[in-house]
């Protein structure tokens, strides 16, 4: 299910786009700024976040410019109370894809939505491309010339989560909560088999490497 971050301050929007987007299929996660936004982006896999500018303690500019600083390439749809051209611009210059002037007209949010993701290649194919290596998401694949292997769900999801952010470390509990989830009986020593698991079966791949980060946690470098 493709999953949309609703980032918006004002709960009567926020609870409007979480129902028109929920009654399309989308699976919907809210935020009511930037900073909520990016503690989300730490645990969730997302494919298309709705920002609004307006908010406080991260305004929708500092957060975009913040995701594309860090080469989070997630498209984004401003929907905002800003109208100047101005604005409009300084949206794109920091890397927004789209943008829509409010009150928002539902069904032409759902069309640009649409589009977005045909534009990205997420509705057809959820993939992640690292040098010769290619990780289909909906099919749990990493294939790299011939080979193709067909991985374990949660190996898989926690190799694409990895790579999708390169040199960020994520803890152990941050890793548990997205991959097994925060009611899961799990322990963390779960995540380091499926890590040293993952290392075996890639140490021959010169495209990335999971590193263990003393005292945090791990990250991918992408090599």
């Amino acid at each position: 299910m493709i999953k949309i971050l609703v980032v918006e301050d004002d709960k009567h929007v926020r609870k409007l786009m979480n129902a028109v987007l929920k009654r399309e299929g989308y699976e919907v996660l809210t935020a009511e700024n930037g900073i909520q936004a990016l503690e989300v982006l730490e645990v969730q896999h997302i494919d298309l976040i709705i920002l609004d500018i307006m908010m406080p303690g991260m305004d929708g500019y500092e957060f975009a410019e913040e995701l594309r600083n860090a080469n989070n390439m997630i498209p984004i749809l401003m929907a905002t109370a800003k109208q100047l051209p101005e604005d409009k611009k300084k949206g794109f210059r920091l890397g927004t894809d789209d943008y829509m002037t409010k009150p928002v007209d539902t069904e032409e949010m759902l069309l640009r939505i649409q589009a977005l993701l045909r534009r990205s290649q997420i509705v057809n194919a959820r993939k992640l491309i690292v040098g010769k290596v290619i990780l289909d998401f909906d099919a749990l694949t990493v294939t790299r010339d011939n080979e193709k292997q067909t991985l374990p769900q949660k190996e898989f999801h926690l190799l694409y989560k990895l790579l999708s952010y390169p040199e960020r470390i994520f803890t152990r509990i941050q890793l548990m909560d997205e991959i097994w989830g925060m009611d899961s009986e799990t322990t963390d020593t779960t995540v380091n088999v499926h890590i040293n698991r993952l290392r075996k079966r890639f140490e021959s791949y010169p495209e990335f490497e999971l590193v263990s980060v003393r005292g945090l946690g791990y990250k991918a470098v992408r090599t």
